[in-house]
């Protein structure tokens, strides 16, 4: 089983390399993981958050997008608490 809170670290990435490493991410989680943390940074992760915002708010395993807490963390939502 997955642990229910993910993290990932996506500081220095390319959106390709970004967009690689989270799709690697969600391809190995099972159902008892929650949410999915994404660390991509605030001035120099902009580009990466907007990335995950636009692509992954329709991506079959993700429920919802939401800002995490801070402008440099995305949380990916795959179930409801």
């Amino acid at each position: 089983m997955s642990d229910p809170f993910v993290e990932l670290d996506l500081h220095g990435l390319t959106k390709e390399e970004a967009r690689y490493e989270i799709e690697q991410l969600l391809d190995t989680l099972d159902s008892g993981t929650y949410h999915v943390r994404l660390i991509h940074g605030y001035s120099r992760g902009t580009e990466l958050r907007n990335m995950i915002l636009h692509e992954y708010r329709s991506f079959p395993k993700v429920k919802r997008v939401m800002h995490g807490g801070n402008q440099g963390v995305t949380v990916l939502v795959l179930r409801e608490l």
